[in-house]
């Protein structure tokens, strides 16, 4: 049992998700990793019992109150646990802070260099000094009144609008309008209104043009629509808005990325010509501090503003003292490997790894002890140059008198922990034991660990003979981000890895020049010209011609409600409700497939509107969640889970796991496909039902990937895939990377953006980007063979690639 000086946190009964009755004591003050494979339970342990544990103590500190303000962790499905601190949790979030949010205001940094410019800023002669809120682009009292502290002015122009003047308005000649429905309206409206819109756009008078694209008014008229297909529609009164307003209020406003990615393409960007880009009002601007306005200073990387900040001297004791605190707290940024970023980075433009270690540097000049800290997979996105800053940061965080848990899946974290926790031995309902508690060198005895073999180096795959390339993509000029006048060569045919440090210019150079020229590719005016790209950032592609088809994975969310699920995504559920419909029970009611959806009214829980569970107002207390008292969480009405299909109701398919679901539905050519492609990519534990919201970025991704694997497939295709690894244990890594290697077999390239060595060391050509990050990046350091990129001098990468090759 525990004493008031135990130094142990022991868990007893965890029973969360798949854990079986899990006891388990760890000790306190140390670095302890928790391993094992996708989905055998080390998140439930570490994430959903432990820290989850600490929150529902923390609440109950809470005045009721208060509870009802903070967003609450479900009781976890525990024994006991004794011996356990408060905890702080730094997750990889899957959404991204708001578009206002940036790097000066994740990590704090800004309040500190606002401070510095308000009190040791140098003034205009006569200037009244500022408040600290005046250098803010987030405050009214700072924001520039034209741009609204955004520093861009978005405009449009009738060019982009409408590309093609030679077709009429009833043809499509502005193509910046909605499709469907939406697009016909705003036509017959005009139409209504007196316009021409069967003649040539050209045509039109330009005073019609211009009130058509770009008038702010929005009459109602009464629309009398032409009789379509036999039906009669009534009319209605319909409301015209411009082309212009529509792809402004579209782009402010709509929460669909597609659409905003859609309506940015009739947009041009310019500096506010008020501020000059600056965000601020003019008054802030006229401040400096080293000579530099707080703009210029916020768009400086960190590595570049720590000298700023040393070569200034600090000048007044209040400039010493603001100064001497900003490179303290810059400091543990920069020795994470992100000393590329500069203060008015966005938040949405980083990646889950870039802002975990953000809040991880913040967290050390917290002050805090007798904490435990549980981090989710810090070491992600992460180069292995960067790995052993990342370990010293870890150490200090335990030094400082805290317990630091970690989910990791990189051996070198592993090798370095204090304590390790293995969960395993597999997956799911296979997993949800704890294989070893102890020092790392204690795992060597376990045989079921899956986890061992990686560790200690075992039974290492042999040296591979890289594939010779069947044609090449040549991109000239690429100028985008921190890429500057680089030309790159992609090879076809083979697996190329694209390596380098954080920053270094890898998801531009491929997830968005190589994507973009072959996802906006147009066809050749004639046919003597080749197809010719149309994205901002490269100059010149060549080889385009040979790629039919691009396929870009990557690791966001297949759904963002809890009614998105794996068998949704897939289509698998579509196969699974016409089993049903076809049951004999099903065709006797007069059943059909769409009493089987619980998005739908007719067959769902009409209680819980198909969702499982409802929301319970308590008085004084915060809102919780309950099992629907009528369906008991099934989603489904009891008339329709009368109808069973080989003995189970659809509920209970559902609730099947990918494994299970294999063996329930043989036989049944659409659904093995389904199943057959998700147990290829290691899905095999996540149950059929699982919500979108529950799963990582990386089983989103290989869901993704599942699903191109399942279709049939025709041409040569691109597969473009952002770190695929991310979240997956080595042993899921060697899953993954047989799909990827038979892609190409089949006669088609992969593309990848990767930090895990074994992966780089297996492909058949790497791409090494840096040398560093951000302006000290965006070059082509190494390009070759991976033996070959391993002797490139000046790469940061090739010591680890070395490292990682077999003899051969």
């Amino acid at each position: 049992m525990s004493t008031p000086h135990d130094p142990y946190v022991r868990v007893r009964g965890a029973r969360e998700h798949n854990l079986r009755d899990v006891d388990v004591d760890i000790p306190r003050d140390t670095l302890t990793v928790f391993t094992g494979v996708s989905g055998s339970g080390k998140s439930s342990l570490a994430f959903g019992t432990i820290y989850a544990e600490a929150q529902r103590r923390y609440f109950e500190s809470v005045a009721p109150y208060a509870r009802r303000l903070i967003h609450q962790v479900g009781a976890p499905d525990v024994g006991e646990i004794t011996g356990l601190p408060p905890a702080v949790s730094l997750e990889q979030r899957r959404s991204a802070p708001g578009a206002r949010s940036s790097v000066g205001t994740v990590t704090t940094l800004s309040n500190s260099l606002r401070m510095l410019l308000s009190r040791a800023g140098d003034y205009p002669p006569g200037a009244e000094r500022l408040d600290s809120d005046a250098f803010s682009p987030n405050t009214a009292a700072g924001a520039c009144p034209e741009c609204h502290g955004l520093g861009l002015i978005h405009r449009t122009t009738e060019e982009l609008l409408v590309p093609d003047p030679s077709l009429s308005i009833r043809d499509g000649a502005i193509a910046a309008w909605p499709g469907a429905w939406q697009g016909k309206n705003l036509r017959d409206v005009l139409d209504a209104l007196g316009y021409d819109v069967e003649r040539p756009w050209r045509e039109l008078d330009t005073a019609d043009r211009e009130w058509i694209l770009f008038t702010d008014e929005q009459p109602v008229v009464t629309v009398h629509p032409v009789r379509d297909a036999g039906r009669i529609q009534r009319p209605y009164q319909g409301t015209y808005m411009s082309a212009r307003r529509h792809v402004m209020h579209t782009f402010a406003d709509s929460r669909s990325r597609t659409l905003r990615a859609k309506a940015e393409r009739f947009l041009t960007s310019a500096p506010c010509p008020v501020c000059g880009g600056g965000r601020l009002r003019r008054e802030a601007l006229a401040v400096t501090f080293a000579g530099r306005t707080i703009a210029e200073l916020v768009a400086l990387p960190l590595t570049a503003l720590t000298e700023v900040l040393l070569e200034s001297g600090g000048g007044s004791d209040t400039a010493r003292v603001l100064t001497a605190d900003l490179l303290a707290r810059i400091e543990p940024v920069t020795e994470l490997g992100l000393g590329y970023l500069s203060l008015d980075r966005t938040a949405p433009t980083l990646s889950s790894g870039e802002l975990q270690r953000l809040r991880l540097a913040t967290q050390l000049r917290s002050g805090l002890f007798g904490v435990v800290y549980v981090l989710d997979e810090p070491s992600a996105g992460l180069h292995p140059a960067d790995t052993e800053s990342l370990l010293g940061v870890l150490g200090r965080l335990r030094e400082a008198g805290n317990s630091v848990f970690v989910v990791e899946h990189q051996m070198d974290v592993v090798r370095r922990a204090d304590w390790l926790v293995d969960v395993g031995p597999l997956a799911g309902e296979h997993g949800g034991r704890v294989l070893h508690s102890g020092p790392p060198a204690g795992l060597a005895g376990v045989d079921g660990s899956a986890t061992r073999r990686f560790l200690f180096d075992e039974d290492p795959a042999p040296a591979r003979e890289p594939r010779v390339p069947t044609g090449w993509i040549t991109l000239g000029g690429v100028d985008l981000h921190n890429v500057r006048g680089v030309d790159a060569t992609f090879p076809l045919g083979v697996l190329t890895a694209v390596t380098g440090v954080s920053g270094s210019g890898k998801s531009t150079l491929v997830g968005q020049v190589l994507a973009g020229v072959l996802a906006d590719r147009r066809p050749a005016e004639s046919a003597d010209g080749p197809a010719v790209p149309v994205t901002r950032g490269c100059a010149s592609a060549e080889g385009l011609d040979a790629v039919d088809r691009l396929v870009q994975v990557d690791q966001r969310p297949i759904g963002r409600t809890p009614r998105s699920n794996l068998a949704t995504y897939t289509g698998l559920f579509d196969v699974v409700r016409k089993l049903f419909a076809e049951t004999e029970t099903a065709r006797a009611r007069k059943y059909r497939a769409g009493r089987f959806s619980f998005n739908v009214a007719g067959g769902r829980c009409e209680t819980c509107q198909g969702e499982g569970f409802v929301s319970v107002e308590l008085l004084f207390l915060p809102s919780t969640y309950a099992p629907c008292p009528d369906c008991h969480g099934a989603r489904y009405n009891p008339a329709t889970l009368e109808v069973t299909l080989r003995g189970l109701t659809i509920a209970e398919v559902l609730d099947l796991t990918v494994e299970a679901a294999a063996g329930f539905l043989a036989g049944t050519p659409a659904a093995e496909r389904s199943l057959r492609a998700l147990l290829d990519v290691g899905l095999g534990y996540l149950r059929l039902g699982q919500p979108a919201t529950e799963l990582s970025g990386g089983e989103a991704q290989r869901i993704k990937l599942a699903t191109e694997l399942q279709r049939a497939r025709r041409g040569h295709t691109l597969y473009l895939l952002d770190e695929p690894t991310t979240g997956l244990h080595p042993a899921d890594v060697e899953v993954l990377m047989r799909q990827l290697h038979g892609l190409v077999d089949a006669g088609n390239s992969v593309v990848v953006v990767e930090h895990d060595m074994t992966v780089v060391a297996g492909a058949d050509r790497v791409v090494d980007m840096g040398p560093g990050g951000g302006d000290g990046g965006g070059r082509i350091v190494a390009t070759g063979t991976p033996r070959e990129v391993a002797r490139a001098a000046g790469s940061r990468t090739a010591a680890y690639l070395a490292k990682a090759l077999r003899p051969g």
